[in-house]
């Protein structure tokens, strides 16, 4: 019979981290997540609401830099998987404030490393013991391989590390510091650097929250230099599902990448999204009662808040993830397509307006 696990999920209140939490607790029931989230302004308890109350989940407010409180919890709950997702992560804040990234995603991975180290491997060696069973899951992002041209094969798992601005190269940092500490103390870990995600819980600073909730308000919708920046995307839960695949199928000390096989320009995404919106309004006339500034929407001329803005430093071209290694040995696909996806996260975003409206003052600080 198979031992439930305890996770401890860092960053459990943010955006993939939540989405993960709600994903696990309802295919693995009998598991125990706690989380660690320090609720900084991308940290939300009302994303965990659902499972709350749920006897296997508890919430812990603090610091992943906070070595001793990280060890504390390892021993208190008996945890035996951590599941890495806390991080500093909009690189625009990255260019402005690079300094809360060093300290976060590279010495905060590092004191989660520091802490399991010393409970699952040291205490029990001083014990004459083995080491605990356990697994350190570090969660990554392909920015760290740089970027790429046009007609450039996308990203494996072999591609050199060449990140270009100071969150990639704080996650390029950390991800070396988690193959460090397999490879040196034999710390039993795996790695998943995933394409850019989207869908609900997703704060509205990122591209497509952003665009769905400024033409809501009837306000520009900035484009970056000649919107043809390319990335692929990915539906959160199908990130999600990528990381139990990992977490129950990967290989120890490996790296696996998860893409959503969806490569798409920036404004083309705008202008998706515009079009989606002007068809929800058009479909719905409560829509305009419900949001009465959207006024772009109501005449299904939302593409007309598309404003272009001084593109910003390093802005990298093009990412494209190559997920053959991650299909083939863990059978990973993606269940939503971007057309699914997409509706599904207009849907939730028009409903949720009590979720992003207390948020939005948040972005001006960038």
């Amino acid at each position: 019979m198979t031992k439930n696990k305890v996770l401890l999920v860092t960053g459990g209140a943010g955006f993939i981290g939540a989405n993960f939490v709600l994903y696990w607790m309802q295919n693995n029931p009998n598991d125990k997540v706690v989380v660690l989230d320090a609720l900084t302004y991308a940290g939300n308890l009302a994303n965990l609401a659902s499972v709350e109350a749920n006897e296997f989940f508890e919430f812990v407010k603090g610091d992943i830099c906070d070595t001793s409180l990280v060890e504390s919890l390892l021993q208190e709950h008996q945890i035996d998987t951590i599941v890495h997702f806390a991080a500093e992560s909009h690189v625009d804040r990255s260019i402005t404030g690079p300094d809360a990234f060093i300290e976060t995603n590279i010495i905060g991975t590092y004191s989660l490393l520091k802490a399991a180290k010393k409970v699952w491997i040291d205490l029990p060696k001083a014990e004459g013991q083995e080491p605990l069973l356990h697994r350190f899951h570090h969660v990554s992002t392909d920015e760290v391989y740089g970027t790429l041209e046009p007609n450039d094969p996308a990203f494996t798992e072999d591609t050199p590390y060449a990140p270009n601005s100071p969150y990639s190269a704080s996650k390029a940092a950390s991800d070396h510091l988690v193959r460090a500490y397999h490879h040196t103390y034999g710390l039993e870990v795996t790695t998943s650097n995933c394409s850019n995600n989207y869908g609900p819980y997703h704060f509205p600073e990122k591209l497509i929250p952003l665009i769905i909730t400024n033409i809501l308000n009837d306000k520009p919708l900035p484009v970056y230099g000649d919107g043809q920046q390319i990335r692929d995307w990915l539906y959160v839960e199908d990130h999600a599902r990528g990381i139990e695949l990992v977490l129950k199928k990967g290989r120890i000390g490996e790296n696996y990448n998860i893409g959503g096989h969806n490569e798409w320009a920036n404004i083309d995404i705008v202008k998706l999204v515009c079009d989606k919106m002007n068809q929800a309004f058009a479909n719905n006339p409560d829509l305009t009662v419900k949001y009465p500034m959207a006024t772009r929407a109501v005449e299904g001329k939302a593409e007309a808040l598309v404003t272009y803005v001084t593109d910003r430093a390093g802005h990298d071209r093009r990412y494209a993830i190559d997920a053959t290694k991650t299909n083939n040995e863990l059978k990973y696909e993606p269940v939503e397509s971007f057309a699914s996806g997409i509706a599904k996260t207009i849907k939730w975003y028009l409903e949720n307006e009590k979720w992003w409206k207390p948020l939005l003052s948040d972005i001006s600080k960038v």
